[in-house]
């Protein structure tokens, strides 16, 4: 349906690319259709057949684009790989999803070549943006495989068939495979272009700041095209320096992304100024938005709608709605929410004692929800998907509140993970790497609160007797195993950790004792910078 629609009535919508060198490729929709359909033929001879999976690791490009059509469309599963993550994650999860065939940008062959030396499944490498590397021995050019201009007889495919596997966070364990069927793209696209406040028409310019590889880009290439707006892809290019200007150029109307990302826009507009006024609206999602940041964006005639997703669930389970018409204190009561719950989603609340609590407003629960856009298991993991799934529904971990009308507001979250610019960050991997210093004997890490970051990783930590280590060398040794923008810059030395009744750490106590100043804490560098990590994903 959605390929019909972009090689037929959409075909003339335009694809903007921003490449690495700041050159602009201008393309239309029925264009990258037909490159999918080569791109198509090319993997059938390649050895790819209906539901062998194929990986993707690569920014927002239109080669990755290329991929989203041609991959789900010949009947294989796209597997999206994070960029950002490191190359013994990337070889877990590729070793769970078993691809057979990798796509890859030029740019990031050399962390590539580190997951295939980990790994078996992979037969066929496959890199766009140059010739086929010389690191990685038997990859095939892009071009060279597109280039043979194939025709590609479509198959017709059930509905219910996989289209997109995507892996969680890991922010318990180990990441989770979420493996969605095209009748849920589909749906998932119908809701959020057809109803409002998300609805883009054909007239708009969206900007496409969410990585393609998280959570399918918030599935915008497929909202898109089933209205016929353009796609503008900034590739790997989102400070605020190369956003701002794009926005400008491009007459960009709509883009989405976590709060991070468009606090430094702000920030760096208040700074050196900057010209935001074809931009209408900014889907926001990931951490809470502050309401400041609302009404600056406001004051400037863009709003921002907040919203809740989960991997699981797709983005936009719950988006708010502006209401201009209400009394100003009701307007920005329902801004400050994550939104009312959106079509195709259930929800309700589980209290503690494991009853249902009412939606009222004020009883406060877990949030389940269940839908035709929510996933009932993960891929490969039946011991996770009976903890997580419950009769049809899915235990977000989120606590929050719904009242009558469907207004969801999330108060805090189950379990002690940390979400740092819209990224999560897992405590419990950071203490098990604390706890490999021969000086730690006992870790815990809570969240903080950051004014750029919304929250950041404080470590509190017992160093062994007659053991000696500092901040900065606890830090550098972290460094040396993590993601950097996992590694704290705020840590506190305790002579011991607090723990439960059932001899548990109590990591609410350690939150109340930073809150208060009970907690002696040294910060010993900044919170990691844009070109550090990518702040645009939920």
């Amino acid at each position: 349906m959605l390929r019909r629609l972009a090689a037929g009535r959409h075909a003339a919508a335009e694809v903007v690319a921003v490449r690495e060198s700041g050159d602009r490729d201008s393309l239309r929709l029925g264009e990258v259709v037909a490159d999918a359909g080569a791109f198509a033929a090319g993997l059938q001879r390649l050895g790819v057949g209906v539901g062998d999976r194929v990986a993707t690791l690569a920014w927002n490009v239109p080669e990755h684009l290329t991929a989203y059509w041609a991959v789900p469309g010949a009947g294989a599963v796209l597997l999206t790989l994070n960029a950002r993550l490191p190359a013994r994650q990337l070889a877990e999860i590729v070793a769970t999803a078993t691809p057979r065939v990798l796509i890859v940008g030029t740019d990031l062959v050399p962390l590539a070549a580190e997951v295939l030396a980990a790994v078996d499944c992979i037969e066929r490498v496959v890199v766009f943006g140059g010739p086929a590397a010389e690191e990685i021995p038997g990859a095939v050019a892009y071009a060279d495989l597109i280039g043979a201009g194939e025709g590609f007889d479509w198959p017709e495919l059930d509905e219910h068939m996989p289209a997109g596997l995507c892996f969680t966070s890991g922010t318990v364990g180990r990441p989770k495979g979420v493996l969605y069927s095209h009748r849920q793209l589909v749906l998932h696209a119908l809701t959020m272009a057809a109803f409002d406040p998300y609805g883009l028409p054909g007239s708009d310019r969206v900007l496409a700041v969410v990585p393609m590889f998280h959570a399918m880009g918030w599935n915008l290439p497929y909202i898109t095209a089933m209205n016929g707006a353009a796609l503008i892809l900034p590739g790997r290019r989102l400070a605020p320096e190369h956003l701002v200007p794009l926005i400008r150029s491009e007459a960009v109307t709509f883009s989405s992304g976590v709060p991070t990302v468009w606090a430094d826009v702000r920030r760096h507009v208040d700074r050196v100024g900057g010209d935001l006024g074809s931009l209408r609206a900014i889907g926001c999602g990931g951490n809470r938005v502050p309401d400041e940041l609302m009404h600056w964006y406001q004051d400037r005639g863009v709003t921002v709608l907040q919203g809740w997703g989960m991997t699981e669930t797709g983005p936009g389970g719950s988006r708010v709605f502006d209401d201009p018409s209400l009394e100003p204190d009701e307007r920005w009561r329902r801004r400050s929410t994550v939104g009312w719950l959106r079509p195709l989603y259930e929800a309700r609340l589980r209290a503690p004692d494991g009853t249902l609590a009412p939606c009222d407003g004020e009883a406060v629960g877990e949030v389940e929800v269940r839908g035709p856009l929510v996933v009932r298991e993960y891929y490969g993991d039946p011991e996770d998907a009976a903890e997580r799934f419950r009769d049809g529904w899915l235990r977000t971990g989120d606590l929050g509140t719904i009242d009558a009308a469907g207004w969801l507001k999330l108060v805090d979250r189950e379990k002690d993970v940390i979400k740092s610019g819209g990224e999560w960050i897992s405590s419990l991997d950071v203490e098990e790497a604390l706890l490999r210093h021969p000086a730690v004997a006992a870790a815990a890490v809570i969240g903080i609160e950051d004014d750029r970051w919304i929250e950041r990783p404080c470590a509190c930590v017992v160093i062994a007797a007659e053991a000696a280590a500092d901040a900065a060398e606890l830090r550098a040794f972290l460094l040396e195993q993590l993601p950097r923008w996992w590694v704290p810059e705020t840590f506190a030395r305790v002579a011991e950790l607090p723990r439960t009744g059932v001899g548990k750490i109590d990591k609410r106590a350690l939150r109340a004792r930073y809150e208060s100043g009970d907690l002696a804490v040294e910060s010993i560098a900044a919170a990691p910078e844009k070109e550090d990590r990518d702040a645009s994903e939920p």
